[in-house]
């Protein structure tokens, strides 16, 4: 349901709501809130709620740090891990100066004006995330350890997948929430496991990929377990993907997707750093299942970018080289500009490459394109895009190459 702020209100006054969490994105997508009285809940929509920015990492220093929270009322959430006696509810802020102005490193605004862009041009996007991690056990102290939960395999069932019932756990609890998960199973390393979503709008998919997480680790500790998004937190076990699906529709257009894939091939070097910002990162690209080249193909997983088997409103494309540590915001926002250079430009699909790279000859490989190697090379490559700095702001750029 998408709440109006007069119907906040109400809900809060109605339903013993005691705490609410104004919450937010530093620039590397990591979630921070303030949690306010329900007596302070007209001043927040009304004027906004101010807070110390210059602790947050990635919002800069001291100078101009006072920032206000703005909640949107569209997406309040009852969190249900918190007692139904005096209720936490939760929503979403955006970020502006004192004077009004946008905060210009607000990773959520800057999806909605990709959005907004994108509909000028009459194109909507959506966004479906396939989210990996791994549940470790913890110690005597309640420290994560890198002892996997179990060591059962890929789509293995109980008793050898001890995940099952952290998985059910979760997506009841995510269902609790308003957010739809598509299927879930036990993936290729021990104790890891996958949980995948059905496609939303972009904002609400990458809300929902925040509160995701959030969501993992709190079932997570109340079952005496850690759970890790790293990209490689096993160096001889497969990593944590963010498999995004992407599908677009746009008005006088029936086959706007193969020029979408497009932009997104002809652009993916020089977005590789907002996708996969983490040194450890480029320790999962290349291995086991985890692209490294610039491919595209209908036939198999090896690839870039797949066309998963599908008609209609469920055709669409899989990007498979982002990880969990990226930003579901730029992430999503950049995924957009791409796919509308396709679009605006007329970029054609290059050849399918309809083969398997990890087996391919080195003849053949010497061919193709690469993803960066490294999140030096990564930086690089970002810091000199034009693409990249014509879509986000230069702090947001210096924020991921300045690190």
């Amino acid at each position: 349901m998408k709440y109006t702020p007069e119907e906040v209100i109400q809900f809060v006054q109605e339903e013993d709501v005691k705490f609410i969490r104004l919450a937010f994105c530093n620039v590397y997508g990591k979630q921070h809130n303030v949690a306010i009285m329900p007596s302070e809940l007209k001043r927040a929509f009304t004027y906004g709620i101010a807070f110390d920015a210059s602790a947050v990492d990635g919002f800069g220093g001291e100078v101009r740090s006072d920032l206000l929270l703005h909640p949107d009322p569209s997406t309040l959430i009852q969190l249900p891990w918190r007692p139904e006696q005096g209720k936490v509810v939760r929503m979403f802020c955006d970020i502006s100066y004192p004077d009004g102005k946008p905060f210009e490193r607000d990773t959520r605004s800057i999806l909605k004006q990709a959005v907004a862009d994108a509909g000028a041009q009459g194109c909507q996007f959506a966004f479906g995330a396939e989210m990996e991690f791994y549940l470790f056990r913890v110690d005597e102290s309640g420290e994560a350890t890198k002892i996997p939960y179990d060591r059962a395999g890929y789509m293995d069932i109980a008793p050898d997948d001890k995940g099952e019932t952290i998985r059910r756990e979760i997506c009841l609890m995510l269902e609790q929430m308003g957010i739809r998960p598509e299927s879930s199973h036990h993936e290729s390393g021990p104790g890891q496991n996958e949980i995948d979503f059905r496609y939303s709008d972009p904002l609400t998919a990458a809300d929902n990929a925040v509160t995701f997480h959030t969501v993992v680790r709190t079932v997570a500790a109340q079952n005496g377990l850690c759970a890790s998004f790293s990209p490689k937190p096993l160096p001889d076990w497969d990593g944590n993907g963010m498999h995004i699906n992407v599908s677009v529709k746009c008005d006088g257009n029936s086959q706007p997707l193969p020029h979408v894939i497009a932009g997104i091939l002809e652009n993916i070097r020089d977005m590789t750093l907002f996708l996969n910002p983490c040194e450890e990162s480029y320790r999962r690209l290349g291995h086991d299942k985890a692209p490294r080249y610039v491919t595209w193909s209908a036939e198999n997983r090896s690839q870039l970018i797949r066309i998963p088997a599908a008609v209609g409103e469920y055709r669409r494309a899989e990007l498979r080289s982002a990880d969990p540590t990226a930003n579901p915001y730029l992430a999503y926002a950049l995924l957009i500009y791409a796919g509308m250079y396709g679009i605006e430009h007329g970029l054609e699909l290059p050849l399918a490459s309809d083969f398997n790279v990890y087996t391919a000859p080195a003849e053949v490989l010497e061919e193709l394109k690469k993803l960066p190697g490294s999140l030096y090379e990564a930086a690089a490559l970002a810091e000199a895009s034009v693409f990249v700095n014509e879509h986000l702001p230069k702090t947001v750029v210096s924020a991921y190459c300045h690190r």
